[in-house]
Parts: structure tokens; sequence; C-alpha cells
């Protein structure tokens, strides 16, 4: 598995993976299909250096999407292929975005669904309070 910067050139692969992830969970499917403005990946963050894409088997596989806001790192999007959940891809990405993190003197936080909470705290990340999002309710955790 490779990790590295995402190009501008794929952004519309990249938003196709995006979709893909998205979709391919259930109690999201319907939701996401009635605002599909939700699927979407600003072509800025791409320029500003701010998306990881991992590269597995010689194809795009995954990316995740660290933003820095009002000097606090966030993992703003994680998204695998589905067919390729499972083999390490998700963590590795988890793993580049709290070095990010942590080469900038921050703690990394994330907006969590409560079915994907047992993820992040595999990989090492522990609930600070509930949130809210335009889905439903979240859970804020923190590395």
């Amino acid at each position: 598995m490779r990790l590295r910067p995402a190009k501008p050139e794929e952004l519309g692969l990249l938003e196709g993976l995006q979709r893909r992830a998205s979709l391919a969970l259930d109690e999201y499917r319907e939701t996401l299909l009635a605002h599909p403005d939700a699927i979407v990946l600003p072509a800025e963050q791409i320029d500003r250096g701010e998306v990881v894409v991992a590269e597995f088997g010689g194809r795009v596989a995954g990316f995740a999407v660290i933003l820095d806001i009002a000097g606090a790192a966030k993992l703003d999007g994680l998204f695998v292929e589905p067919e390729l959940w499972r083999q390490g891809i998700g963590s590795a990405l988890v793993a580049e975005a709290v070095h990010e993190a942590r080469r900038r003197g921050l703690s990394l936080t994330v907006v969590s669904s409560p079915e994907a909470s047992k993820f992040y705290e595999k990989c090492g990340f522990t609930v600070e309070g509930e949130a809210g999002t335009r889905f439903g309710p979240a859970l804020m955790m923190s590395r």
C-alpha cells in the first residue's frame, strides 16, 4: 500500500469512490440518495493538500480528508472502496491522519456515526461526547 497526496485530476475518481463507499451502507443509502449534495469532495481540499490517497494493488483504494479548522485537526472524511473493506486501508489512512495532526502539534478529532465508532475505537480514538449531523446523532471522538 502506498499513501500520497491526492492529485487535482483525480477529483472525479475520488468522488465516485466516495459515492460507492457511502451508498454501500444500508443505514445511509436512502438519505444520501435523497441528498446527493452530501457526497462531494471540494476541489480546494485537494489543492490545499488536505486529501491523502491510498493506493492498493496498483489502484486508488481509498482516501482521507484531514482539515485544520481553527487550530484543530479534523478527520473530515474516510472512504475505502467497498470490495476492499477490512484489508487495513482505512486503518492506514487513519494512522496517516493521526501522524499529520501530531506533526502539526494537534490531536485529531472525528465525528463518527455510532456504527463506525467501533472502527475508530480500534484505531485508538475515544468518545468525547455526542454530536449531531444532518443524518442524525453522532459521536465526537479524538485521539
